[in-house]
């Protein structure tokens, strides 16, 4: 990609992305230190904006709204987070607690945050999804660039053509909700090691949760619903895929979808 022919801010992070993807992949163990500034760069909080808003969704706990932005001005919303990043003044507000029907009668528990929220969350997603791409392994496919589940499927269908006896499908449960943040913490800095960019995510993981007026705070946990919450899931489970790969081939082939797995037995 020409640097000088560069035009939109789709372009110029999709630029900053290949860097930094080549750079993790270039070397599994460097850990990258200067993050925090690129994600306040106008062209990365305006692809941020777009993304959001092209993915609609409700309001958080201050009910602001997509729309109330537009009509407000889009340029002074995101004027107002590239200072308040600059200048250290960010501070999440908890997520809205919302629930929708399962399949098999219960409730999903999902957490909406802020439009602001989502906006920052995805501005910090497109800087550092990059890096971690690097790491993943190809069994995964849930939440990820360029890969569906329509893939994990069709990987389990050449499997099973292959000499499968059977699959196994596990799902996590409450997954989200149960993930140690000590611990994944710790995963990312293997990786990360730009302080201000550790406490934002720290920051993210304490802001709690709203529901039915009260806000709730746990050391466990990253709310389903979180822009940047399914690649914190796949980072924590990467480590479980690895593990596969290295010790569980000769018991079978592992395709994962964010916390659902389905181990293919291998045949006889």
């Amino acid at each position: 990609m020409n640097a000088n022919r560069l035009t939109t801010p789709k372009e110029k992070v999709q630029q900053l992305q290949e860097k930094l993807g080549h750079a993790a992949k270039a070397n599994k163990k460097r850990k990258f230190h200067a993050l925090y500034d690129k994600i306040y760069r106008w062209d990365v909080l305006c692809e941020a904006w777009r993304r959001v808003k092209a993915n609609k969704g409700a309001a958080g706990v201050d009910a602001v709204t997509l729309a109330d932005i537009e009509e407000q001005g889009e340029i002074p919303f995101l004027k107002a987070c590239e200072r308040e990043l600059k200048e250290g003044n960010y501070h999440p507000q908890p997520v809205r607690r919302h629930y929708i029907p399962k399949k098999d009668g219960k409730q999903r528990p999902l957490g909406i945050p802020t439009v602001r929220d989502r906006v920052l969350q995805m501005a910090t997603k497109l800087v550092i999804e990059p890096i971690f791409e690097a790491d993943f392994e190809e069994v995964s496919f849930g939440f990820r660039p360029k890969r569906s589940a329509k893939q994990a499927l069709d990987r389990i269908r050449k499997a099973c053509n292959r000499k499968g006896n059977w699959v196994v499908d596990v799902d996590i449960q409450g997954y989200f909700d149960n993930i140690n943040q000590e611990k994944l913490m710790k995963l990312v800095q293997m990786r990360i090691n730009d302080r201000r960019i550790l406490k934002l995510i720290r920051k993210w993981l304490q802001a709690g949760v709203m529901e039915e007026g009260r806000v709730r705070r746990s050391d466990l946990g990253t709310p389903q619903g979180g822009v940047i919450s399914p690649l914190f899931a796949n980072f924590y489970l990467n480590y479980f895929d690895q593990l596969w790969e290295k010790h569980g081939k000769g018991v079978g082939e592992l395709t994962r979808y964010a916390d659902d797995c389905a181990p293919r037995r291998l045949g006889a």
